[in-house]
C-alpha cells in the first residue's frame, strides 16, 4: 500500500512540475508581416503601443565594458546614493566582488538610505550567508525570488534574470553583468569574461525603476512610491529609449515579439551579440527572410569557453540554414562571451538581460533597453566588431563536416531545447 500511494504521490509530484515548466500561455505561431522599416515613425510607436512604456527622449546612455568599468561605475552611484537604491540581479555570488557590494550597499542603509535588493533564489545560491545577516543587521531589505515551496516547485523555472541597479530614481545601469569574481578585470584570460554594461541618464530611468517595481511588489507586496524612488527628472541628453519587461505571468511573448518586430522591419543589418543563441524556428525564419531581402546578419557567440556546453550543442544545431543564408557566425576565442547586444540597421540598439534563446523569450523575468539612437548604435557596431575580430567564423562547410559524435550532442540538447 505505501509503495502504491508513493507511486501516486510521486506521478502526481511529476504531473504539476510538468505542468509548471510547459506554461499554459500561447505562443507567437505564424510570421509577422513586414509593414514598415525601421527608420519609420511608425515602428516606435508600435513598439511602445505593444510592449507596454512609450520611447521618451532626452535620455544620456554610456557603454561599460568589462568589470574594471562596470563595478566602479555601479559602486560609485551606490556611494553617492542619498535617498533610496533598488538593486535587482540573478548572479550574486562569493568573492571579494560581492563582498565590496555589500559593504557598499550597508555603509548607505546605516546612513538613512532606503537599499533594497532582490536576489534571484536559483542564482544567489552560492551567496555567503554572512553577506546576507550583514547588510540585513546594516538595514538593506533583501528578498528572494522565487524560493522553493511545496506548492509551487514549478517556479522554481521561473527565474528573474534581470538585472538593474537605480540609485535616487536618477542614475541607473543594466546589462549582463553578475556580481561574481569571473566579471571582473578586463576579460583578459578564460577566468575574466567578456561582458557589458550600460549606464543610464535621464526620464527612462523611472521606466527602469518600474520595472525594478514589478518584481518588488511581487515578493513583499510593498509599493516602493514618491520622489525617493521616482524624482521628477529632467532630460540628460537627447536620445530615444524604451525599458520594457517580460515575464511568465504577463507579457511572456513581449521579448520574443520585440525580436520578431525588429528583425521584420531591418532593411539592411542585424549585429547580434549572443551569449545563448538558441532561436526557435519561427524567429530563425524571420532572420532568413531578412537574409533574402538583403539584411547583412552578423552574429557573435561563446566558443570553447562557455558555460554551458548544452546551450551550446543546442545553439550549432540551429546554424545550417543560417550559414547556408550567408549569415555570419563566429566564435568568440579568448574568454567566455555573455554579452546580450542586437543592433539593428544603425539605429536601434537592444540592451539588457535577454539572451536569444527560449529561456529568455517565455521562461524567466527580463529586461531589456530600447535605444533609438545612430551615434549610439555607431559606437556598439564599433564594439561588435572589435569582438569579432577576437571570434572565429565558422563556415558553411566546416558546420556540414562536423563529426558524427558532435551531430549527435546537438541532436540530444535540443531535445530539451525549450527550456535553454
Amino acid at each position: 500500500m505505501w509503495l502504491v500511494l508513493g507511486v501516486v504521490l510521486l506521478t502526481v509530484f511529476g504531473m504539476i512540475v510538468a505542468v509548471n515548466l510547459m506554461g499554459n500561455e500561447k505562443k507567437i505561431e505564424q510570421r509577422i508581416e513586414r509593414l514598415y522599416s525601421l527608420d519609420d515613425p511608425r515602428f516606435l510607436h508600435e513598439l511602445g503601443v505593444l510592449l507596454g512604456p512609450p520611447f521618451v527622449s532626452g535620455n544620456r546612455h554610456k557603454v561599460l565594458l568589462n568589470g574594471d568599468e562596470i563595478f566602479p561605475a555601479m559602486l560609485g552611484a551606490i556611494r553617492a546614493a542619498k535617498t533610496s537604491i533598488t538593486f535587482e540581479t540573478y548572479i550574486y555570488w562569493a568573492g571579494d566582488i560581492g563582498q565590496e557590494f555589500a559593504e557598499a550597499l550597508s555603509e548607505r542603509a546605516r546612513n538613512g538610505v532606503r537599499v533594497h535588493v532582490l536576489l534571484d533564489w536559483v542564482g544567489s545560491a552560492k551567496v555567503d550567508k554572512d553577506l546576507i545577516e550583514k547588510m540585513t543587521a546594516a538595514g538593506v531589505q533583501i528578498r528572494k525570488f522565487h524560493p522553493p515551496h511545496w506548492s509551487h516547485l514549478g517556479r522554481l523555472n521561473n527565474r528573474t534574470h534581470r538585472k538593474i541597479l537605480v540609485a535616487d530614481g536618477r542614475v541607473a545601469f543594466t546589462g549582463g553583468i553578475g556580481i561574481a569574481p569571473k566579471w571582473t578585470g578586463r576579460a583578459q584570460d578564460p577566468e575574466h569574461w567578456r561582458d557589458t554594461h550600460f549606464e543610464v541618464r535621464g526620464p527612462v530611468v523611472a521606466q527602469i525603476q518600474a520595472v525594478f517595481l514589478d518584481n518588488w511588489i511581487k515578493v513583499t507586496g510593498d509599493v516602493l512610491h514618491g520622489p525617493d524612488y521616482f524624482p521628477l527628472l529632467e532630460p540628460a541628453g537627447t536620445t530615444l529609449s524604451q525599458m520594457f519587461s517580460s515575464s511568465p505571468n504577463g507579457g511572456s511573448e513581449s521579448m520574443r515579439l520585440m525580436y520578431l518586430f525588429a528583425i521584420t522591419a531591418a532593411s539592411r543589418s542585424i549585429d547580434l551579440s549572443a551569449s545563448y543563441f538558441v532561436p526557435d524556428e519561427l524567429t530563425a525564419r524571420t532572420l532568413l527572410e531578412a537574409m533574402k531581402r538583403g539584411v547583412k546578419v552578423r552574429i557573435v557567440v561563446p566558443g570553447e569557453h562557455t558555460d554551458s556546453e548544452t546551450v551550446r550543442h543546442a545553439s550549432r544545431a540551429t546554424w545550417g540554414p543560417l550559414l547556408a543564408a550567408g549569415a555570419v557566425i563566429a566564435e568568440y576565442r579568448p574568454t567566455m562571451y555573455h554579452c546580450k547586444v542586437m543592433i539593428v540597421d544603425g539605429l536601434l540598439a537592444s540592451v539588457g538581460s535577454t539572451n536569444f534563446d527560449n529561456r529568455s523569450f517565455r521562461l524567466n523575468d527580463e529586461a531589456t533597453l530600447n535605444i533609438m539612437d545612430a551615434d549610439f548604435a555607431k559606437q556598439q557596431i564599433a564594439i561588435f566588431e572589435a569582438d569579432l575580430n577576437q571570434s572565429r567564423q565558422i563556415t558553411f562547410d566546416e558546420w556540414n563536416q562536423r563529426p558524427l559524435r558532435e551531430k549527435i550532442g546537438e541532436r540530444l540538447a535540443s531535445l530539451i531545447g525549450s527550456q535553454l
